[in-house]
């Protein structure tokens, strides 16, 4: 007779080297391709590797003892030097693909302008990426990780079973989300109870934008930031957590969107020497059309948001994992 075998308690130690081994592999996969500036997905996936990979170190922060190459701070600027390469990709994509196909010929041909303006920034950031990934921080970032993964060194709390801390780790993250004064853009208070202002003109948003988009950019910075961090813990919850990740990545796409269409304007404003209006029209029109039905799909989520019960709702589920032991 067969005797059944014990299924395995995780501990937050055994989440904590998965999820690091996880993305630091995803990181290394995609490095070669991205040195050879092969392909924009490559860079793409290693930017988002690492992002995720500075989640997993620092979010697992009270349960391992890693060497000082491998900090929030060194893996953030690498990131970052990724990420600046990777935001000139996007914005020449979205030029080309889903604005110059839409505007008259003179238009077009003044984007030839532009197109050789980004290629040249281009350059410049391509070879700051390739020097990155040569200098000694991220040799060390490497070695160090390489290392660790093969003898991992841990602090007390890891030896926890993950069920126990698991909603103390993610719920500071929820809240900070939930409490950041991007949901307050647009709104004013009625008797103590915050009122969305609705069926504004395309001018009001944009006049919005101008004074509180930076705002709404670092909201969505937090909705990335907890999305990372609760696709960590997937397999231990059930339906309503995934439909909130869900939500969470919707709010950080919509305002993305939104960001993006800015951030595209202020660069051809750079690029033309003066407001995108006089030399574009109509590329500025659709620009404002954009950021128009961006705002208009991320109202419904900013409402739903700033209810007392989807927030209760939110807590709630993340204070309740599966129970019983995970395989």
């Amino acid at each position: 007779m067969k005797l059944a075998t014990q299924p395995t308690v995780k501990t937050l130690g055994d989440y904590a080297y998965q999820a690091i081994q996880k993305h630091f592999k995803k990181t290394l996969k995609w490095e070669k391709s991205v040195k050879k500036d092969e392909d924009p997905e490559a860079l793409h996936q290693m930017r988002v590797g690492m992002r995720r990979l500075r989640t997993a170190v620092t979010r697992f922060g009270l349960a391992v003892d890693v060497s000082k190459p491998v900090s929030d701070k060194n893996i953030g600027k690498i990131a970052r030097r990724l990420g600046s390469l990777r935001d000139l990709d996007v914005l020449k994509e979205s030029l080309e693909n889903n604005y110059k196909p839409n505007l008259p010929r003179k238009e077009q041909e003044s984007l030839q302008t532009a197109f050789t303006a980004l290629a040249k920034q281009r350059e410049d950031v391509l070879s700051s990426v390739q020097k990155t990934l040569k200098n000694e921080s991220y040799k060390s970032l490497k070695d160090s990780l390489d290392k660790w993964l093969e003898k991992p060194n841990y602090q007390p709390f890891a030896s926890f079973t993950i069920q126990q801390v698991l909603p103390d780790l993610l719920l500071p993250e929820v809240s900070n989300f939930l409490l950041h004064p991007g949901w307050l853009v647009g709104t004013q208070f009625v008797d103590s109870e915050v009122k969305i202002q609705k069926n504004w003109e395309p001018e009001k948003i944009e006049q919005q934008l101008i004074t509180e988009g930076k705002i709404l950019h670092s909201l969505r910075k937090e909705a990335k930031r907890v999305r990372y961090q609760m696709e960590l813990f997937t397999d231990l919850y059930g339906e309503s957590y995934a439909a909130y990740i869900t939500e969470v990545k919707t709010i950080q796409e919509i305002l993305g969107t939104m960001q993006d269409s800015v951030v595209l304007a202020e660069c051809l404003a750079d690029i033309f020497k003066s407001e995108i209006q006089t030399q574009l029209p109509t590329l500025a029109n659709l620009l404002t059309e954009n950021r128009y039905q961006s705002w208009r799909q991320w109202q419904p989520l900013q409402e739903r948001y700033l209810k007392t019960e989807t927030k209760h709702s939110f807590h709630l589920t993340i204070l309740h994992p599966l129970s019983g032991v995970i395989n």
